[in-house]
């Protein structure tokens, strides 16, 4: 099997210039790169670039897979719009996610090796696509990347049974975590126990204009003007932010029902649970599709037989023009024939008289060795 190596990166936040797409030409004449991204595969060269500069430098997130199971995300945030201490309460655990300061950012490299190749893509321009809505919520207060990334120690053993998990829950989960949950092979039924109750606010859940209002009105006259002329600036993550204030505004005056969370013991404990029913599932309509199936045989075979038995002797006939062909296709068509009327045979107690028409066939036909194999299974 060749190498294969996949790189995508995209740029979110600002643009490449054109002396920057032509740095990067000057890396990749093979590439695809516009003013927003770079993407190339590699079967038998190599990557010339090192992924965490291009990221510092001029990426906001980058998918890696090579078939030999090694996949890796990249996502550069602004630190200002991230609660690092948050994080970590996240991460800890985690051996798969490094979390890199660079400049006025973070970036976290999340990279897992020796997984089993799957084809979920059809088209290769969907792999960083599917996952790329994961930046933008983060950077609006939902924290449940995070969450999955904690199922991914929970999954390893690297956490304790009696740990708590870090958020009420995951639900209703997104297409993007859906699909960074598929990228990195976590548990399908770890991840559905997670996901059976909701995580509380998140950036899914929609903000009425009074409460946005209400909101913004509440801030300080300066942060307001500030915030203003940020946007009047072009900085794109005023409305993120904005976002977040008002959901942790919220979050602050919802009276919710106290839940007690979920150890990580329990959350394996209701994913070995979630899997018997699937499995049993399963198992339950698999039979149910063989039962039809072979219910459907059973109607075939005896549409099949009363067609023969309405042909009559016509039958024996077609059986002696198939033989003489002398070829696999006659051979095959005339022991199906054959093996038909010995059913019929049975049906009407006419053995005997089937068993001698069988047997001056074979006699008749005793030079055709291959033939006679054929008769075998009717014997």
């Amino acid at each position: 099997m060749s190498e294969y190596q996949y790189y995508e990166f995209q740029a979110v936040d600002r643009p490449l210039s054109e002396a920057d797409r032509q740095v990067l030409r000057g890396l990749s004449t093979r590439a695809r790169i516009t003013a927003t991204s770079f993407t190339n595969s590699y079967e038998w060269g190599n990557f010339k670039g090192n992924p965490v500069e291009w990221m510092e430098r001029w990426f906001d997130l980058h998918l890696y897979l090579a078939n030999w199971g090694t996949h890796r995300l990249m996502i550069r945030l602004p630190k200002r719009l991230v609660d690092r201490r948050r994080l970590d309460g996240f991460l800890h655990a985690v051996e798969c996610v490094d979390v890199m300061t660079s400049g006025e950012n973070l970036i976290i490299d999340i990279g897992c090796e020796e997984l089993e190749p799957e084809n979920y893509w059809d088209d290769e321009a969907d792999r960083l696509a599917a996952l790329a809505p994961l930046r933008a919520d983060v950077l609006g207060g939902d924290l449940r990347l995070f969450y999955l990334l904690w199922l991914v120690a929970v999954e390893a053993g690297s956490i304790e049974p009696d740990q708590v998990e870090p958020l009420p829950g995951i639900g209703p989960m997104t297409g993007a975590l859906d699909a960074f949950a598929r990228f990195f092979r976590l548990d399908a039924d770890l991840v559905a126990a997670a996901a059976e109750r909701p995580a509380g606010t998140t950036g899914e859940d929609p903000l009425s204009s009074d409460v946005i209002r209400r909101s913004i009105a509440d801030l300080p006259d300066g942060e307001k003007t500030t915030l203003l002329a940020r946007v009047i600036e072009g900085d794109p993550h005023v409305g993120n932010e904005l976002r977040a204030l008002v959901r942790d505004s919220q979050a602050l005056q919802a009276a919710r029902p106290a839940v007690a969370p979920r150890s990580a013991g329990e959350l394996r404990v209701r994913a070995d649970a979630i899997r018997e029913a699937r499995e049993r599932e399963q198992s339950e309509q698999r039979e149910a599709e063989r039962k039809r199936q072979e219910a459907e045989e059973l109607r075939a075979r005896r549409a099949r037989l009363d067609a023969i038995m309405r042909r009559g002797e016509t039958v024996w006939r077609e059986v002696e023009t198939e033989i003489e062909r002398c070829n696999a296709s006659g051979y095959d068509t005339a022991a199906g024939l054959l093996l038909d009327l010995k059913a019929i045979a049975e049906e009407r107690e006419t053995t005997g008289d089937f068993a001698l028409r069988l047997q001056a066939i074979r006699e008749r036909h005793s030079r055709k060795g291959r033939f006679i194999e054929r008769l075998k299974p009717i014997e």
